[in-house]
């Protein structure tokens, strides 16, 4: 088995604590790079807890509650408006008309109301910005008088950093159980990379904390001395651990509030490249590095990453904006050690990082322009989306993603590994778009084909599936395999025989069911995002080959 650590963003490595500033170390060659110990650290005593849980200065009316009404997408019925509901979470006020959430206290939000802990009525509000991947969204009044009236005098909460471990903090919030403003105490036992589970595969720096974060907390300051160190995002229910949650820290609040200055949000860069530790001395030798556990060796930069055609297997990372990576991952920021991920982090859309690289025997300087990577959204949860999908005579087609998968229980071997190797294996470039038969609505026109659900589409009509509009231009225009303009032929990968469907009766069949099914409208279609990988998308109109009819003997 082949280990591998990965500077995609969504790996999890395990780092400490670590300060606020990045500070430029200059690199030697490679040749004589030598591992330095750890610098020593003085030890610094915290402030008593008393001031550290101090919040007399905070204006409780800056945190408020945030109620949403919500409309939740029926992934497995596409065409169904999709179930109603209804939930509360906190927010705080950063700035002016500016209100600091979790992106999943307003997320499929179609009305949002904000409410002082001072004043009952409540405040129509609306998201300004929001990033699902790291689980953060601004909100405003959307009445600027409403604003004035109510919040002009109020003074906005104050960010500061990271705490330290071991020192008390304040979550503030309103969770589950009354509508009345809620504070619990907790220590900061965990410094780490984790999951964010809004989205399900981003990971970012996280904090965990033994206060109680509850359903409702969501979205609140958590804080210490005053400062916010922290927005109250998740925690762990059930048996699995007791009294552990988690905030988003400053670092990542401030990169989302500096993302969205200029209107819009750009989402996390990610350099896309997986790389592996050099720790074996002959391997060391092999690849022409001295014996000083520095390195780590790429193992396939992803195309469509920022190091995609820049980085090649076998270049050995040695040092990341002048830090040096060590054969475990890990940079020295400021006498701490954190992934070397950490530096990639910390930057936006059209930023570069510097890299030495130990490629064919000699160390070289790479520059390497950042943006984000898309393929990993196929895994990633979907939120204020319509589902896409396209229905023709009781046959339903939709493109695969995390909400498809989970909502139809997909277990098809063959439709997984086009699931979870999309990115990996670059899936992409010859299927842009991974089409599936979700459902088939019975009717006498499509009988015995159940066996194909849930099965990955090749082709329609002699049409090539690339793309959801494929089928949809597949059925609706002229479109035959050749000897068979009679039928709709659907052929499936894997699937030796294919769906066949006289194309008279399926005409006429398709409004039945529309009918007795309520079907109101029969696809919504969007242009996907991985579209704007350009080049990288292979541009065909080639056409499978059909087998030659069957003659009568």
């Amino acid at each position: 088995m082949k280990i591998q650590r990965s500077l995609h963003r969504w790996a999890i490595p395990v780092v400490t604590i670590f300060s606020l500033s990045l500070v430029a170390q200059q690199t030697a060659p490679a040749q004589q790079v030598v591992a330095t110990e750890a610098p020593e650290v003085e030890l610094v005593m915290p402030p008593p807890e008393s001031v550290q849980a101090d919040i007399s200065e905070i204006d409780l009316d800056a945190i408020v509650r945030v109620e949403v009404d919500t409309k939740q997408p029926n992934y497995r019925v596409p065409w169904n408006v999709g179930g109603m509901g209804s939930g509360n979470g906190t927010g705080f006020l950063i700035g002016k008309n500016r209100f600091l959430t979790n992106a999943h206290v307003v997320s499929n939000g179609r009305l949002i109301y904000i409410k002082k802990v001072s004043d009952p009525r409540p405040y129509k509000a609306k998201v300004v910005n929001i990033a699902h991947d790291c689980d953060l969204a601004l909100l405003e009044l959307e009445s600027e008088e409403d604003y004035e009236n109510s919040f002009e005098n109020v003074e906005p909460l104050y960010i500061g950093g990271i705490p330290k471990l071991n020192t008390t903090v304040i979550a503030v919030g309103y969770p589950i159980g009354g509508e009345r403003i809620s504070v619990t105490r907790g220590v900061v036992s965990r410094v780490d990379f984790r999951t964010y589970s809004h989205s399900g595969v981003d990971n970012h720096l996280t904090i965990q904390v033994d206060a109680a974060i509850n359903p409702g907390n969501s979205g609140g300051p958590v804080l210490q001395s005053n400062q916010v160190v922290g927005v109250a995002f998740q925690g762990y229910s059930g048996s699995v651990a007791q009294n552990t949650g988690y905030m988003i820290p400053v670092p990542v609040v401030e990169r989302f509030l500096k993302d969205v200055e200029d209107g819009e949000y750009d989402f996390y860069v990610d350099i896309a490249t997986s790389t592996l530790g050099i720790l074996n001395p002959a391997q060391r030798q092999a690849l022409g590095l001295p014996n000083n556990s520095v390195g780590v060796m790429v193992c396939e930069p992803d195309a469509a990453g920022s190091a995609g055609g820049i980085l090649k297997p076998k270049d050995v990372l040695l040092s990341i904006d002048g830090h040096t990576i060590f054969s475990d991952g890990f940079i020295d920021i400021d006498g701490e050690r954190v992934d070397m991920n950490e530096v990639i982090e910390r930057k936006f859309a059209g930023d570069t990082v510097s890299l030495e690289v130990w490629r064919n025997q000699q160390q070289i300087d790479i520059e390497v322009e950042l943006k984000r990577f898309i393929p990993y959204t196929i895994q990633a949860n979907q939120y204020n989306k319509q589902p896409q999908f396209v229905l023709f005579a009781g046959l339903q087609f939709q493109p695969v993603d995390r909400s498809v998968m989970t909502s139809h229980s997909i277990s098809d071997l063959q439709t997984r590994y086009y699931y979870t190797y999309f990115s990996s294996d670059e899936i992409y470039r010859e299927k842009p778009q991974v089409i599936v038969l979700t459902a088939v609505l019975p009717d006498s026109v499509n009988t015995h084909l159940r066996s194909y659900v849930h099965k990955v589409v090749e082709s329609i009509n002699g049409k090539k599936i690339r793309l959801l509009q494929d089928v949809y231009d597949a059925f609706y225009k002229p479109n035959s395999e050749p000897g068979r303009d009679d039928f709709h032929v659907i052929r499936l990968v894997g699937e030796g025989r294919p769906l066949v469907l006289k194309r008279d009766e399926a005409a006429v069949a398709h409004d039945r069911i529309k009918a007795k099914y309520n079907v109101g409208f029969t696809s919504h279609i969007e242009e996907p995002e991985i579209l704007e990988l350009g080049d990288l998308i292979k541009q065909t109109d080639e056409e499978p080959a059909a087998e030659e009819p069957e003659k009568n003997q």
